[in-house]
């Protein structure tokens, strides 16, 4: 088990600052962009070698790479579309790996006119499913966030995740994300119940009301029943990354060392 954050709304303008930031502020582990492990204007060419830098850097700062962040969208049913998802899959679990991590942190996708909302968890299991060869071969795993407003449904993730059945695919839980998208805050224990033993990442975070109304807050300042995130996560075994995210009013700074003070206290 290791306490984090995700590479958002934190201070440092490069990567190098942010995780430079992170391991003073006492963080164990980071969840970072693939952004970071490609950045822009930097030859492909040159992106291993990026990597194995930012690797060494984070060892000596004894800061781990919890996950990835895929940028991925599964939401596809043409073949076509799905092998490019397939190959950008391949292509960063090759620098993942670099990074000693084996966790992406992906969302289902976003809505299209090309994929009917009926046809949201054929697709996604569609796409997954031609992934999953690449995450066996690299043995990387698919955290599937609930995230924006495909896979926030619990219950297309629940079908997702029992469908394929694969140890290579899981739930990216975002605590607060299910109560952005409109379930009220009394379902979300059952929520975080059902879901609990299929984590493989985390995303803690706290806030108040369902979209349009939403307001982030620190840990532990809004209305989301993070202890019984915490109690289910224990009860199915999970001892990953909890990792903060933070989208409330005041700083980067104040507001994730307020999480971190939180999570050493209740995780």
């Amino acid at each position: 088990m290791m306490l984090g954050l995700i590479h958002y709304r934190a201070p440092g303008d490069t990567t190098e600052e942010f995780v430079r930031w992170a391991a003073g502020a006492g963080f164990e582990c980071v969840e970072l962009r693939h952004t970071d492990l490609m950045p822009e204007g930097l030859q492909e060419a040159d992106y291993a070698s990026h990597c194995k830098d930012l690797k060494a850097l984070m060892d000596e700062l004894n800061l781990v790479t919890s996950g990835v962040s895929l940028g991925n969208d599964f939401v596809y049913l043409a073949d076509d579309m799905i092998a490019e998802q397939v190959e950008r899959t391949r292509g960063i679990a090759e620098l993942t790996k670099i990074m000693d991590c084996r966790i992406f942190r992906t969302e289902g996708g976003q809505p299209k006119d090309s994929v009917p909302e009926e046809k949201y968890a054929e697709a996604i299991i569609k796409c997954v499913r031609a992934t999953l060869p690449v995450c066996e071969d690299l043995d990387v795993v698919l955290a599937i966030d609930n995230h924006g407003v495909v896979s926030n449904n619990y219950e297309l993730q629940l079908e997702v995740f029992e469908t394929l059945d694969s140890e290579y695919v899981g739930s990216n839980m975002d605590t607060m994300n299910y109560r952005w998208f409109g379930y009220e805050v009394d379902k979300l224990p059952e929520i975080y119940e059902a879901i609990a033993p299929w984590v493989k990442h985390t995303h803690m975070k706290d806030g108040r009301n369902a979209r349009p109304d939403y307001k982030g807050a620190a840990l532990g300042e809004g209305e989301i029943p993070l202890d019984t995130a915490v109690a289910a996560l224990k009860k199915a075994g999970y001892d990953g990354a909890y990792c903060a995210e933070y989208e409330g009013s005041e700083d980067g700074d104040t507001g994730y060392r307020k999480c971190l003070d939180w999570l050493k206290a209740n995780i």
